[in-house]
């Protein structure tokens, strides 16, 4: 399947955007990879690159400040869903994401989002079982020492 068109959907706050400026690099079955300036630019960071990993429900982007430093790898547990016919993708931010810094510091954060997703019917059962399984096989990656795996995507193509 070609994909030349990705839109992001959120459950909190809910939208669902055209990523209309993001750049496809490359992909096959497994992976879509992009480089991207941010949405909203922000003085933390300015651009970045993702790999969205198709069968594990996981995107891992890799984030820069301005001068081009690393600033963190971010991860995020998603779904995605395809239209051929209109060569797109949407991945919905399914609220639970890991944070790893260059120093190697892992932070799971938004589990509070995934809880009220979950309270007001916002997210469904089957999308909750999904996003806590990912979640762990992710976690379970990091913690053996084998995220470098998921990195050698990005890094292999020189972002």
């Amino acid at each position: 399947m070609n994909i030349s068109k990705i839109y992001r959907k959120r459950i909190i706050p809910e939208d669902c955007i055209l990523l209309k400026d993001d750049i496809i690099v490359a992909q096959d079955e497994e992976t879509v990879i992009t480089k991207w300036n941010t949405l909203n630019p922000k003085p933390a960071f300015s651009h970045g690159c993702s790999c969205f990993l198709l069968r594990e429900g996981i995107k891992v982007s890799k984030v820069y400040r301005s001068d081009g430093s690393l600033l963190r790898w971010y991860c995020d547990i998603v779904e995605y869903a395809f239209v051929p016919e209109e060569e797109s993708m949407t991945y919905t931010d399914l609220l639970a994401d890991v944070i790893i810094d260059p120093q190697g510091m892992v932070k799971v954060v938004d589990l509070d989002e995934l809880a009220e997703a979950m309270e007001h019917g916002l997210i469904t059962k089957e999308q909750s079982i999904l996003c806590l399984r990912n979640l762990n096989r992710l976690l379970s990656l990091i913690y053996r020492d084998k995220f470098d795996r998921l990195q050698a995507r990005l890094d292999s193509l020189g972002l």
